[in-house]
């Protein structure tokens, strides 16, 4: 039986979550041994980092299992919002790292202390950089193929780290090299304030998706565009769609004509949901026939007329674009 879309996505998400688990026991394990060679707060703020990584990682790797579960009588909707979740722990624990490290940075930029086995540190260092960037590549190709929020967030991190790591190799190169130990924690109040910034973006986009956020303008407008690719569908009208995990949740009313048997509307409405499905594999799809010039629909909150097939609705902005409750 060949595998849908959605559990492709599901079993990459998997293999991209234990991997990252992977790679931040690793680099934890080279991080304390280059702290205590070197003594360096910049290595100290790394390893802090590393730590929080992989309990973050841990969250996201049992919470991209979870969503992945089947809907349920509880859940009728699945489980995909267990992501947002997940990248919630993980702003939560990269905030509380980001405090730490800078209340220790600021400590040695008034009490410096020296570097020490500075070889150690930048070889740890410089190894970390190159593992991080390759787990960032393999993250990136898993998004591609998944959307995945959780995974989106664990990205997000570690190219954060990336750059962290780089200010971590100038303060030990600094403080074991050129005297400069003070270098070495103002190094460390920088990667905090970048973790602070990169907190609070998982966070924004944490809560887009707790709170239904519409999906992105040029999805929606492809998504009528798909459904009124067949001349017989006049208007679409009453449009939301929202994120529940990889799974992208659509609704409509479609315009058709009134004199349609059951049968034929039905048959043109799955038409239209295999071309949506053609462009979103991960879509999960409810389309509604109105008859056409009903004006009244169950459920409508605006009053407004159904919107014709016209590219541009009754106010002249694009259909797909148009602010408001509705998506």
């Amino acid at each position: 039986m060949t595998a849908s879309p959605l559990d492709d996505a599901h079993a990459t998400t998997r293999r991209i979550t234990a991997l990252s688990v992977g790679t931040a026991t690793i680099l934890i394990v080279m991080k304390a041994f280059a702290l205590g060679a070197s003594g360096s707060v910049s290595i100290l703020a790394t390893l802090a980092d590393s730590s929080l990584d992989l309990i973050a990682s841990l969250a996201t790797f049992f919470a991209v299992r979870w969503a992945a579960t089947p809907a349920d009588e509880a859940h009728r909707y699945g489980h995909g919002k267990a992501e947002a979740l997940a990248a919630l722990v993980q702003a939560g624990l990269v905030f509380a790292s980001a405090i730490f490290i800078g209340w220790e940075a600021v400590q040695r930029i008034f009490d410096p202390r020296p570097v020490t086995a500075g070889g150690w540190a930048v070889g740890v260092v410089i190894i970390s950089i190159a593992v991080t960037l390759w787990l960032v590549w393999m993250q990136s190709r898993a998004l591609k193929k998944t959307r995945s929020l959780a995974v989106a967030g664990d990205r997000a991190h570690y190219a954060a780290d990336l750059a962290a790591n780089v200010v971590v190799l100038i303060g030990v190169v600094s403080g074991a090299y050129l005297g400069a130990p003070g270098l070495d924690a103002a190094a460390g109040l920088v990667v905090a304030v970048w973790l602070f910034w990169g907190a609070i973006s998982i966070l924004r986009d944490a809560a887009d998706h707790l709170l239904d956020h519409a999906a992105p303008d040029a999805d929606r407008a492809a998504v009528v565009a798909a459904v009124l690719a067949d001349p017989r569908i006049s208007g679409v009208h009453q449009l939301r769609t929202r994120m529940a995990g990889q799974v992208l949740m659509i609704q409509m009313h479609v315009d058709l004509e009134s004199s349609l048997t059951l049968d034929a509307a039905h048959a043109i409405v799955v038409e239209a949901e295999q071309r949506v499905l053609a462009a979103f594999p991960h879509a999960d799809l409810l389309i509604h026939a109105d008859p056409r010039g009903s004006g009244d629909s169950p459920g409508r909150r605006d009053g407004a007329a159904p919107t014709p097939a016209a590219p541009a609705d009754t106010e002249g902005e694009p259909l797909a674009i148009r602010p408001g409750p509705w998506s």
